[in-house]
C-alpha cells in the first residue's frame, strides 16, 4: 500500500504540531481533515489512523528510527529530517521488516526482543516505573491492553429506543453492531463507521460513550422526580445518561467550572429532546454554601490523569508529568471535600474518574473516609480495565450520606 506524497507530508507536519507544537492529536486530526475536504475516505482513514499509531507508538519508532531515546520528546531535537526517518521506521515495522537503521544513523536499533519494555510498550519511563510499582505482574497485560485501539461504543437513548431496536435502525443504514451482555442500552460497533451523520445520530437516538463510562451514571442510582448534580460535567455524556435514567423527570443540574463544554452540552440535550438539565457554572475559587444539602444524588466526575483513555487519547501519555498527576490529586481532593456536602442526609454521592491509579482512586476514598466516615459509608467500588473488561480504564464508589450528618 502507498500513500500521495502529500498524505505523507501532512502526517509528517501533523506529527511536527503534536510532539515538537505540543498540540492535542485529536485536533490536529480534526482541523487537517477540515482543511483538506477534497480527500477521499481511503485517503482520510490513511491520515488518521497513521497519525494515531504513531503517536501511540511514538518512542518504539523512534527507537527504531535510531534516534537518541533521551530526545523522543524535546521538540527542539523533532525536526523534520528526524520525522522522516521515524516516518520509515514506522512503516519498516508496520510491514514487519525491522531493519537496522540506515549507516548514517544516530544509533543501532536491537531486535524488538532486546528493547527494554518501557521502549518496547512505548510509555515514559516515569509511568512505567509507577505502573509496575502499582499494579506489578499483572502491568504488562494492562499495557499490553493500553495499546490496543478501542472499540466504538455507543449508548441507546433509552427515553427513545432501546439497543435492539438501536441496531436495527442501523443495519438499515449498513452500520453493523452488537448489544453488550450486562450493560443495557449499550452496542459495540463491529467496525470504525462515520456515525456523525447518520440518521439515527441526528434523531438523536444514540451517544457515543465507552462501555466504561456508561456503567457511572446507573451507579449513583438515580430515580425520576429527584434533584441530581453532575458538578463536573464536562461535555455531559453521563448529564445525559443521567437524565435517560431520570426518564426526563425531575431537576438535573449540569454544572462545571467551564463554560464552553456547557454549550456543547445544551447542544446534545437539544437533540437528545431532553428537557431537564439546568446548566451552571460554578467558581472555582469559591465554595458553593448555597448548594449545600440540596441533592438527593451527586456525581463527581473529577479532572483526572485520563490514563484510562490511552486507548483512544495515545497522546495523553506523552502530555503528562508526574508533577501533574500529583497536582490532579490534590484537585480531586479538593472537589471531593467541598462538592460531597452538595448531597443532602440520606443522599448519594458517586466519585468516578477515566484513571486506573489508586492515588486518583480507591485513595481518594480512603483518605475521604478517613477525614469524614462518621458522616459517609462506603456502599460500592467499581473497577474496569481493558485488559479485564476490554473498556476504558475507569474507576467508580458510590457513597451514602448518613441520614444524621449535619446539613
Amino acid at each position: 500500500m502507498t500513500l500521495h506524497p502529500n498524505i505523507t507530508s501532512q502526517i509528517l507536519s501533523a506529527l511536527g504540531d503534536i510532539f515538537a507544537r505540543n498540540q492535542h492529536a485529536e485536533q490536529t486530526v480534526d482541523a487537517r481533515l477540515k482543511a483538506n475536504r477534497k480527500w477521499g475516505a481511503r485517503d482520510r482513514r490513511l491520515f488518521a489512523e497513521s497519525v494515531y499509531e504513531n503517536v501511540r507508538w511514538w518512542r518504539l519508532n523512534w527507537h527504531l528510527a535510531g534516534l537518541p531515546d533521551a530526545e523522543c520528546l524535546l521538540p527542539e531535537a523533532i525536526t523534520d529530517a528526524r520525522l522522516q526517518t521515524l516516518w520509515e521506521a514506522y512503516w519498516a515495522r508496520r510491514a514487519g521488516e525491522l531493519q537496522s537503521p540506515p549507516a548514517d544513523s544516530e544509533a543501532a536499533a536491537p531486535a524488538v526482543a532486546d528493547i527494554p519494555l518501557a521502549i518496547r510498550a512505548s510509555i515514559p519511563d516515569w509511568l512505567f516505573e509507577l505502573g509496575a510499582k502499582e499494579f506489578g505482574s499483572e502491568w504488562p497485560a494492562l499495557l499490553a491492553a493500553l495499546n490496543q485501539p478501542a472499540d466504538v461504543f455507543l449508548r441507546a437513548n433509552s427515553l427513545h429506543t432501546t439497543a435492539a431496536a438501536l441496531k436495527a435502525d442501523l443495519a438499515l443504514q449498513s452500520i453493523e453492531a452488537e448489544e453488550v451482555p450486562g450493560l443495557p442500552g449499550a452496542l459495540r460497533l463491529k467496525e470504525r463507521r462515520k456515525l456523525g451523520n447518520s440518521t439515527a445520530f441526528c434523531n438523536g437516538l444514540f451517544e457515543i460513550q465507552d462501555a466504561a463510562s456508561q456503567h457511572v451514571a446507573p451507579l449513583l442510582q438515580v430515580e425520576p422526580g429527584q434533584i441530581v448534580m453532575d458538578a463536573c460535567c464536562g461535555a455531559g455524556g453521563k448529564t445525559l445518561h443521567l437524565a435517560a435514567l431520570m426518564r426526563n423527570k425531575g431537576r438535573l443540574l449540569a454544572l462545571d467550572v467551564r463554560d464552553k463544554p456547557l454549550h456543547a452540552l445544551a447542544e446534545r440535550a437539544k437533540r437528545a429532546s431532553i428537557s431537564i438539565i439546568e446548566l451552571g457554572v460554578l467558581d472555582k475559587e469559591q465554595v458553593h454554601t448555597d448548594l449545600f444539602a440540596s441533592a438527593d444524588r451527586v456525581l463527581l466526575d473529577v479532572p483526572c490523569s485520563g490514563l484510562g483513555t490511552l486507548r483512544r487519547n495515545a497522546d495523553v501519555k506523552w502530555k503528562l508529568t508526574a508533577k501533574e498527576v500529583a497536582r490532579l490529586t490534590r484537585v480531586q481532593a479538593q472537589i471531593l471535600g467541598d462538592y460531597s456536602q452538595f448531597v443532602k442526609p440520606g443522599g448519594k454521592l458517586v466519585y468516578a474518574t477515566c484513571s486506573f491509579l489508586p492515588d486518583e482512586n480507591e485513595r481518594q476514598i480512603e483518605a475521604f473516609l478517613a477525614r469524614h466516615g462518621a458522616e459517609w459509608t462506603l456502599e460500592q467500588e467499581l473497577h474496569l480495565r481493558p485488559d479485564r473488561e476490554g473498556f476504558d480504564g475507569f474507576y467508580a464508589a458510590r457513597l451514602r450520606r448518613n441520614s444524621q450528618a449535619a446539613a
